[in-house]
């Protein structure tokens, strides 16, 4: 099958090296890519800054040009913050969509996590509550990022996974992963736990229903 358009000629060799050389990820040279593609280096030049933008590829002095694994989040993150700066309501807009993303997912996630899964939820629970029960109190911010994605980690489908890795990283680029009450906390976590029991217990409209309760709480927060 055509492949749809893509844009450039260093795109369009990307995509073939991947199909051909699927555990190959070493690139040639700009050098020798302009001598076989017959483009100049300024122009696949230029390519290439696209495609490290979309994290497609990594470029170091010693390794050269590398294909990365696919992700979806480095491209809507681009966007997403053009937005963001833009518009700071952008973000509340990008926010319903992650909260429809994680609801119309969250069965199909929470059923395929495994017993090492269900452990790692639970020791980020514990985690997250030791840091609010301490002295000073901790924001058990990363534990909060790492559970959610951690929860839909093993959905194989790397467009779910780009937008709430994307959000997560909108949510720390505004100031949410800093300071709030500690009864907002407190309510944040209850929800993570009631969440992660009942995905231990099998009960996963129960999680659901815990769920779709807890991204509501953000809607009390100021951005």
């Amino acid at each position: 099958m055509d492949k749809p358009g893509s844009p450039t000629e260093f795109f369009d060799f990307l995509i073939s090296h991947a199909q051909d050389n699927p555990d190959d990820t070493q690139l040639p040279s700009l050098n020798q890519l302009s001598a076989r593609l017959g483009v100049s280096v300024a122009r696949l030049r230029e390519q290439l800054e696209v495609a490290k933008a979309m994290g497609l590829v990594e470029v170091r002095p010693r390794t050269g040009i590398k294909r990365l694994p696919y992700s979806f989040a480095p491209a809507v993150w681009q966007s997403l913050v053009y937005a963001i700066n833009l518009d700071h309501r952008n973000f509340e807009v990008f926010a319903n969509l992650r909260k429809q993303v994680e609801l119309a997912y969250w069965h199909e996630a929470a059923s395929v996590l495994t017993a090492s899964d269900l452990s790692e939820l639970q020791a980020l629970v514990s985690q997250a509550y030791e840091k609010l029960s301490g002295t000073p109190i901790r924001i058990p911010h990363d534990e909060h990022r790492q559970l959610h994605l951690s929860i839909y980690g093993r959905l194989d489908n790397p467009f779910v996974l780009g937008i709430l890795e994307a959000y997560w990283d909108a949510y720390e680029a505004i100031g949410l992963s800093l300071y709030t009450d500690l009864t907002y906390l407190q309510d944040v976590w209850g929800y993570h736990k009631k969440m992660v029991d009942a995905i231990c217990d099998g009960r996963l409209d129960s999680g659901y229903q815990a769920l779709a309760e807890h991204t509501d709480l953000l809607r009390y927060r100021t951005i």
